[in-house]
């Protein structure tokens, strides 16, 4: 098929090397403006343009779709069978929906009609859910909104993280994609439309939801750390210095004391009191430091029990 391709982050590279690796003749790739990165602030290329040029492919990369006539009718003279989006960072209008023949078909990271929008699998750890997936969909004008064509199951574990799952998702939406091409191409008939009742929003996550609030039970936290590890990573305070927290687990112990107490600190972690329970932070980092494991972090350096953490001073 004759396929224009729009992705940004790695989450998309498994997929467009997928319709690469098949044959499928890519009119253009379209993605993110290159950006700054790093300390230096250098100009950095997503990884799909990455991948694009190293296969010789075109590649587009407007600053805003909509409203870009120029762009519009160069898609459109490309004749595009089908445009495959994933995850590429921009909403696209109706003028482009309706461009190609078989339709824009996307790779979602839920199991729609549940979790829609910008941060679907980090809302699925955080929510201590334990099962989530990927979705074929038609996209229409709405946001995840689409007919679901196929989707594909992926447990969570409880040692999963944003990062880990992610993973997994990205390899497995490639694989999605690739069984329901035959289906696109036949027309769609086994589209479905989604259970408007049944959907969920995942909204794009901000750096202040990793603040710890130790008087939610540790089951609730250990899902949050896990959801935003690597970004934008849990934080509490000791003394008034940031406290990064990377990695915990959830202990039955508990203690009369107040939550956010450091219980026992040890080189299994630190131990903290929480609403319910108590959390074993294993992994930590504090300001000028390295993310390193507890029992690393105490060999020069002093945590009392009986501390609050969370406290401002």
């Amino acid at each position: 098929m004759r396929v224009v391709f729009m992705g940004t982050p790695d989450f998309a590279v498994p997929t467009l090397q997928m319709l690469i690796d098949e044959g499928h003749t890519l009119c253009a790739v379209v993605t993110q403006p290159d950006k700054p990165k790093g300390r230096g602030k250098k100009e950095a290329m997503p990884p799909i343009k990455e991948l694009a040029l190293r296969y010789n492919l075109p590649v587009l990369q407007p600053q805003r779709i909509r409203g870009d006539e120029a762009f519009f009718t160069h898609i459109q003279s490309l004749n595009p069978d089908i445009i495959v989006v994933v995850a590429f960072g921009q909403i696209l209008p109706e003028s482009i929906l309706t461009i190609p023949k078989y339709g824009c078909i996307n790779i979602h990271g839920s199991l729609l009609p549940k979790y829609r929008g910008a941060a679907p699998i980090q809302w699925s750890i955080i929510n201590g859910e334990d099962l989530t997936g990927v979705t074929i969909m038609y996209m229409d004008k709405g946001m995840d909104t689409g007919d679901m064509l196929l989707k594909k199951e992926i447990p969570i574990t409880k040692e999963d993280t944003y990062e880990t799952l992610h993973g997994k998702m990205k390899e497995v939406g490639a694989k999605a994609l690739l069984e329901a091409m035959p289906l696109i191409v036949a027309g769609g008939d086994s589209r479905e439309k989604q259970e408007e009742a049944e959907s969920t929003y995942a909204p794009m996550i901000q750096k202040s939801l990793g603040e710890m609030d130790w008087s939610k039970p540790a089951t609730t936290l250990d899902c949050l750390i896990r959801g935003l590890n690597p970004w934008p990573v849990c934080y509490t305070t000791y003394k008034g210095e940031v406290m990064k927290v990377w990695k915990a687990k959830v202990l039955l112990d508990t203690s009369n004391e107040k939550p956010g107490t450091l219980l026992k600190v040890d080189k299994e972690g630190l131990q903290v009191q929480t609403g319910v329970g108590s959390l074993l932070i294993e992994e930590l980092q504090m300001p000028n430091k390295k993310r390193m494991p507890v029992s690393e972090y105490i060999k020069g350096n002093t945590l009392l029990v009986g501390e609050v953490l969370g406290t401002y001073e």
